[in-house]
């Protein structure tokens, strides 16, 4: 019988075990926490005869087939290339959920920021035509527990670098490129690896729709297929010598000549959100979807947790939740998507990148900037020696909210936005949480005053 060892005891690791034992391995899922939930967990999975480790570091064994790893572990952890030499198969979740079901047709979307939207999109268009096509990998099922049950129609998958980075042979009928911009470079080290990362899904893809108003990928618009699609919120003519195939004229979606659906039809603020309509458009369109299926889908579609989110409005102040803007990229567009003057509450575990950008849209939109976790010294050194004297540091969220209604109190403000342009990992084990967070200190909050 061949072995398979699955490090991670979290959504993904338990479907990854699960599929391999259904498929006759012998398997052992290992995790170095030790907390009562993993306990739980590794009961029921030690009655369908897996092996569970708890408090364990990984160390390849002799006679190991096969080793799986969950997104958050390292590719260039000491142990995975140990394990590499040693001639292991090392593979993601996402490859090992390829392989499972590789015979059916899967959407993948990738992207520095819009993939989330874009991919639950997409999933609520094909529901809308009657299609079994849940999301996964980011957001919604673990890509594996689509193996654990009846085969879906279509595969809706949103695959980040380090996702695509353990996937090898992940070949999707459409995929998707919303944007590019440096980001994880504390794993990726460079530009051009990350950059490398992301340009190996589409060059797999069957079909590829890239975003053509994103500066870095249409400069390099040679690297791709000729037969790419291309995509463009500014128009037909936007892009030349490019021409996209699906665009926005006269405020409706166009693919191809052929009117889709009325921009106004998605409920959701920004011209980066028109671009994520026009990728699921494409999307749709590719994979034969109707026009009618797609109006109903975009006219339906609710939004996305954590991503300009509307928590309440107090005393005509919109508090909104944008935890997912987990870098200065994604921070910089939705402080520029809401109405100001506003209070933005941001900081967290810092991550690399370019801030110039961001910081020319807090002298722009922002009252007074709030600054929490870890970042939050660094950031108010920063704004200050940019020229922005208008920030505080009140280390947490709870204080935060506290305080914007001090600041709303005082003067003409219209919205309170997280949008830490941060990871969450110094306070929160995920930007989920820490947008919970928020959203349980303004509706107790506000609702008390």
């Amino acid at each position: 019988m061949k072995t398979a060892h699955v490090i991670g005891l979290g959504r993904s690791g338990i479907a990854a075990a699960r599929v391999l034992a259904r498929q006759g391995w012998q398997v052992t899922l290992s995790d170095q926490g030790t907390a009562r939930r993993h306990q739980a967990e590794g009961q029921a999975l030690r009655d369908e005869g897996i092996t569970v480790k708890l408090n364990h570091s990984f160390d390849p064994e002799p006679g190991l087939d096969l080793l799986v790893v969950s997104p958050g572990v390292p590719w260039d952890a000491p142990a995975l290339v140990k394990a590499r030499d040693q001639g292991i198969e090392t593979i993601g979740e996402m490859e090992l959920a390829w392989r499972s079901l590789s015979d059916r047709p899967w959407v993948g979307i990738t992207g520095t920021n819009g993939k989330t939207t874009t991919t639950a999109l997409v999933a609520a268009i094909f529901k809308a035509a009657g299609l079994q096509a849940p999301a996964c990998g980011n957001i919604g099922y673990a890509a594996c527990e689509l193996a654990l049950t009846a085969p879906p129609d279509w595969v809706i998958a949103e695959l980040s670098s380090y996702q695509i980075e353990a996937a090898p042979t992940l070949a999707p009928t459409i995929g998707l490129w919303t944007t590019f911009t440096p980001d994880h470079l504390n794993r990726h080290e460079t530009v051009e690896n990350y950059y490398r990362i992301k340009a190996s899904l589409l060059e797999k893809a069957q079909t590829a729709i890239i975003n053509g108003d994103d500066p870095t990928l249409r400069r390099k618009a040679a690297d791709y297929s000729p037969d790419s699609h291309w995509t463009s919120v500014k128009g037909k003519a936007a892009l030349a010598p490019l021409t996209p195939d699906t665009y926005i004229e006269d405020g409706w979606v166009m693919h191809k000549g052929e009117q889709i659906v009325e921009t106004r039809a998605l409920r959701m603020v920004g011209e980066h959100n028109q671009q994520n309509l026009l990728m699921a458009v494409a999307a749709a369109r590719l994979a034969g979807i109707e026009v009618e299926a797609i109006a109903q889908g975009v006219s339906r579609f609710p939004g996305v947790s954590h991503r300009l989110e509307h928590i309440c409005t107090w005393r005509g102040v919109d508090f909104i939740n944008d935890s997912k803007a987990t870098n200065y990229d994604a921070a910089e567009v939705g402080l520029r998507s809401v109405a100001g003057p506003a209070v933005l509450i941001a900081g967290g575990a810092a991550k690399d990148g370019d801030d110039i950008a961001w910081i020319n849209q807090i002298k722009a939109k922002a009252a007074a900037v709030l600054l929490v976790g870890d970042a939050a010294e660094g950031f108010a050194q920063r704004l200050t020696a940019m020229g922005y004297p208008h920030c505080e540091v009140v280390e947490t969220i709870d204080r935060a909210v506290a305080r914007s209604t001090d600041i709303s109190k005082a003067q003409l403000i219209k919205t309170v936005l997280l949008s830490p342009a941060c990871a969450s990992f110094d306070q929160y084990p995920n930007f989920e949480v820490r947008g919970d967070d928020f959203r349980r200190v303004c509706t107790k909050y506000l609702g008390e005053m």
